[in-house]
């Protein structure tokens, strides 16, 4: 797909620089591809992967430059010497597992793994190529009937159930990877890739030549069923003691230190250990062991310490509140999860309670049924089972009602108790209606509007808006009240947009725009609303200012596909499927806009959901709840995938990430909802 040039950066620093062939930058396809390689590889870089100093996929000939790491590959290094020895091949596994813990910690799946794919310097093998890698949740496909990955390192499910693909295929291709390492060939191994994808997909590995000791653990890794392949962590534990062979070395410290510290011996009296240059004693006496023995016991009684005050802290208990510990902090905030449990294990969607509701948060689950909770520990304050077989959808508040979507039904429920206070067909409806304050705004069948009385389901008005045959609503604003319908002509060369009072229904402003136009938000007293081509991809912003009925293109420096929009003051953020995120200068006129560009490796994205402090929060398909500060543009944190029965899952539907003072909520695919600390997204 390119030619790979060594390079070397103006500190002269060696570089390895991937330039993308012309023929393939010019495929949109391929640059989508592209961008998520680069995004893969600068996440999982770290010590087993060679990490990635700068990139441009936007570039006419798309490129990445990683630093150069001099080594042959394991398919070149077994070709020139032969099979590893066995301390080799238990150096080589842990490095590998450790390689594979990182990469999946980061959300990644590399898919190719295997010998070509492994550099081996002196520092310990290196992972590389993360062309075909993507995250647990893409939905980033390559051509019909096309196979991803290499044959002979490839996992059963990849030929059987390429979507289904997890981490465990890697996990696979490790232990393919050990055989070709252990005895110079593969353990399925034929001329053809058609008789290996039938080997692999029906026929026990062939092991000979693998050590005895390894044998076992290599033959779990090449398991056909995924789920009873060990995990990079279970590997690197089997290994232990030792992961490879080789003596520790400690080097003697040059300069001396002033550090003094005390901590109990083993018999109780406390010891006061200096740090100078070199070791604490001559080599070859006893005395120079039992004081590297006695810093141990201050490190490890230290060690103890800290654990003690951080076990304290995710407790919640005394100690994490006291303000000695830590001055000018805040008292210590505790996470919680609360599984809503149903047969199918759906997601939840949540809703906040009204601002006088102080810490309320109603969630809805398929086959559960709707739930409040208290968002300050996740107690469940009370819960409206629904067993009915019809999908339950949209959780939302408005006024004093909660409401939810069941099947073809619309339905309010009383925050207090969570009884039904009304319910209404959705059949007279075109879609289900948005909250607004005490209303719920809804358009008809017939191109009306209708705003009914959220706590009685009345209809408060309804309005006929000229020039609408079909509108839809896309955006409420508390602030001013107005509500902002839209509809496109049917060519796309036009689309009318309408300012509507919530209260009364009056049309407080109407215009014309050229394009397939969407509002999006608004900024200081302006309409911004998402351009689109003829594809559907999404090209500009329009900033249309009612005042002087101006509307200002803003062009994107990239197509994306269906992003999601907020506004932030004079920023628009857009988070597309594909998971990058986009921060425009929404003032700007003709020149650049772009404030900063990041790629997130997420394959699909829930909607976005700003809070304070400048930080943006949104959900990936494994369950993941993820931050990004808004001013730089760099992710803040992630929560780990969410796992049920052991087992990676997606969602089939993303519900945004709900902010509540302090906590941020997000929902899992295991039918979990559970709450972070807003304050500290890096130790999610």
């Amino acid at each position: 797909m390119g030619v790979v040039h060594l390079a070397r950066s103006a500190s002269g620093l060696q570089l390895a620089v991937k330039v993308v062939h012309r023929q393939y930058a010019a495929d949109p396809e391929f640059r989508a591809r592209f961008r998520q390689e680069v995004a893969a590889a600068r996440r999982v870089s770290g010590a087993f992967t060679a990490p990635v100093v700068d990139a441009d996929p936007a570039a006419a000939l798309p490129w990445m430059a990683t630093l150069y790491v001099p080594g042959p590959t394991l398919s070149a290094q077994v070709k020139r010497n032969g099979p590893m020895s066995p301390a080799e091949l238990r150096r080589l596994t842990a490095g590998l597992a450790e390689a594979l813990r990182d990469i999946h910690r980061a959300g990644v799946i590399h898919r190719d793994l295997k010998p070509s794919n492994v550099l081996l310097p002196d520092s310990g093998p290196k992972v590389i190529d993360f062309g075909i890698s993507r995250p647990y949740d893409s939905d980033l496909r390559t051509e019909t009937g096309k196979l991803i990955g290499s044959p002979p390192y490839m996992a059963p499910e990849q030929f059987q159930r390429p979507r289904e693909v997890g981490p465990a295929a890697d996990v696979f291709a490790l232990g393919a990877v050990l055989v070709h390492a252990a005895t110079g060939r593969g353990p399925f191994d034929s001329d053809s890739p058609y008789l290996v994808a039938y080997q692999v997909v029906h026929h026990e590995a062939d092991l000979a030549g693998v050590p005895a000791d390894l044998a076992p653990l290599v033959g779990r890794c090449l398991a056909k069923d995924p789920a009873e392949r060990p995990t990079p962590d279970e590997i690197m534990a089997a290994l232990h003691p030792p992961s490879y062979e080789a003596a520790a070395f400690i080097p003697v410290q040059r300069r001396p230190l002033a550090v003094e510290s005390g901590a109990a011996d083993e018999e109780g009296a406390t010891t006061h250990v200096r740090a100078t240059d070199g070791l604490p004693s001559g080599p070859g006496t006893a005395e120079g062991p039992r004081r590297w023995r006695r810093l141990a016991v201050v490190a490890t009684a230290l060690l103890l310490v800290a654990g003690g005050l951080w076990a304290a802290a995710a407790r919640g208990g005394p100690e994490a509140r006291e303000d000695a510990v830590h001055e000018g902090r805040a008292t210590a905030f505790t996470p919680w999860r609360t599984p809503l449990r149903s047969p199918g294990g759906s997601t939840p969607s949540c809703a906040p309670g009204p601002a006088g509701q102080g810490s309320a948060l109603y969630c809805v689950s398929a086959g559960f049924g709707l739930a409040r909770l208290d968002a300050s520990d996740g107690r469940v304050v009370w819960a409206h089972r629904d067993t009915s077989p019809a999908p339950v959808s949209g959780a939302a508040m408005s006024g004093e009602a909660a409401c939810v979507v069941v099947g073809e039904e619309f339905r309010a429920y009383s925050p207090g108790e969570g009884t039904e206070l009304w319910h209404t067909d959705l059949s007279a409806y075109s879609d289900a209606p948005v909250p607004a304050g005490d209303l719920l705004l809804a358009v008809r069948r017939d191109g009306t509007l209708e705003a009914l009385d959220a706590a009685t389901g009345e209809s408060r008005w309804r309005r006929t808006v000229p020039g609408h045959v079909n509108p839809g609503y896309a955006l409420y604003e508390a602030g001013t009240g107005l509500a902002y319908v839209y509809e496109s002509s049917a060519q796309g060369a036009t689309t009318l947009v309408t300012a509507v009072d919530a209260g009364t229904g009056d049309t407080a402003w109407q215009r014309g725009l050229d394009g397939i136009l969407t509002p999006a938000g608004t900024s200081d007293g302006q309409l911004l609303l998402t351009a689109m081509n003829e594809k559907s991809q999404t090209t500009a912003l329009i900033r249309y200012d009612p005042r002087t009925r101006s509307a200002t293109r803003i062009a994107l420096p990239l197509r994306m596909n269906a992003p999601e929009t907020v506004v932030d003051g004079d920023t628009a953020l857009l988070l597309e499927r594909g998971g990058t995120l986009l921060a425009l200068d929404v003032r700007a006129g003709a020149g650049p806009a772009e404030l900063w560009r990041l790629e997130t490796a997420v394959g699909t994205t829930s909607a976005p959901v700003l809070g304070a402090g400048g930080r943006l929060y949104f959900s990936a398909t494994d369950g993941r709840l993820l931050a990004v500060d808004t001013k730089r543009g760099t992710l803040l944190g992630q929560t780990r995938p969410r796992l049920r029965n052991g087992k990676l899952i997606h969602a089939s539907s993303l519900p945004a990430p709900v902010v509540l003072g302090r906590s941020v909520i997000g929902t899992a695919p295991d039918g979990s909802v559970f709450a972070v600390d807003a304050d500290g997204p890096a130790r999610w």
